[in-house]
């Protein structure tokens, strides 16, 4: 029976986004294949995250070694060679993350298995499966597969793929011995250091205003601040506000800023350039304000309002404000 694999991700005590996406996409593969799901978690003092992961999969393979309290892509890669080297899963997915792209190259070529990278779409195909990767800086996307034979290693990009709530499986916590040793490594933790996010991290953000070039200047930022705050949002941008240093690049959406999925995102003034689009576009519901009636944001908005946003967001802002009375 083939079994997917999902490399969980954690962080500072808690799971990573990604780590859910990967089970819920590896739970589609596994049932369009008949085949099993499997998570395998490395750390210090982690079993909760595997008793939280265990309804997720038919087997989480718990494995601790207190050289795995802290990430560090030596360890990472001496344990799941030797895991992955022993299991040999159809399919193994990791997150395209800072992460994990920091030790999956490595991997791949020490176990001699094809690699994918940053794969916003994956389905079951024959014996092997068709890949959607990005390329020209997201302008297109080409449809892909592998020409060798299992065992696959691919990394999925963070916000890609939406989690799916599912019966619980109710799998089991299955205990693995590390491989490590004694033996001396020649990388070591030294301290966590938090990325600034600005007050808000908009990747968390259920609700997002971005603002684009059709804000035409800063003193025209507050306009759209308030607009957000009055519906419980967040400020986010696009790259030529970020570049006009209008708003701090923490803002950002885009392939060169952040991949978000709010449940609701409103583009005000963006063009929609694919490189946004492409951070944007899993968003739950797209609404775009823009006075350009063949602006390409329409084309992934589910609604759209073709007007002067200075006319038009007061306006709204001050209904809003109406309803909350």
């Amino acid at each position: 029976m083939k079994e997917i694999m999902v490399v969980a991700e954690h962080r500072r005590g808690e799971l990573r986004d990604i780590t859910w996406e990967m089970l819920s996409k590896g739970r589609s593969l596994a049932e369009a294949m008949e085949g099993t799901l499997s998570v395998v978690l490395l750390g210090k003092g982690v079993k909760p995250f595997a008793e939280a992961l265990r309804s997720k999969a038919h087997r989480v393979y718990l494995i601790e070694d207190d050289r795995l309290e802290f990430y560090n892509s030596e360890t990472y890669e001496r344990v799941l060679f030797q895991f992955l080297s022993e299991k040999k899963p159809f399919l193994t997915l990791i997150g395209h993350t800072a992460q994990g792209m920091d030790f999956v190259p490595a991997l791949a070529i020490r176990l001699g298995w094809p690699l994918a990278t940053d794969c916003i779409g994956i389905e079951p195909k024959d014996d092997s499966f068709t890949l959607i990767r990005q390329i020209y800086g997201g302008k297109i996307n080409a449809e892909v597969s592998f020409v060798r034979k299992a065992p696959y290693l691919v990394t999925l990009r963070s916000g890609a793929f939406s989690v799916e709530e599912k019966k619980p499986i109710e799998g089991e916590i299955v205990t693995t011995s590390s491989p490590l040793s004694d033996e001396v490594l020649g990388r070591r933790f030294i301290e966590y250091v938090e990325a600034s996010v600005g007050e808000v991290d908009i990747t968390q953000a259920d609700i997002l205003v971005a603002v684009g070039r059709g804000i035409k200047d800063a003193e025209n930022i507050p306009l759209v601040k308030e607009f957000a705050d009055s519906i419980g949002g967040a400020l986010a941008c696009s790259r030529p506000v970020v570049d006009k240093k209008w708003l701090p690049k923490s803002c950002q959406v885009g392939t060169s800023g952040k991949t978000v999925k709010p449940k609701v995102y409103i583009a005000i003034g963006i063009s929609g350039a694919f490189q946004h689009v492409a951070g944007m576009k899993g968003s739950g519901t797209i609404i775009a304000i823009n006075k350009d009636p063949k602006a390409p944001i329409f084309s992934v908005a589910h609604y759209g309002i073709v007007g002067d946003l200075f006319k038009i967001v007061p306006v709204i802002k001050d209904k809003i404000k109406e309803m909350k009375k």
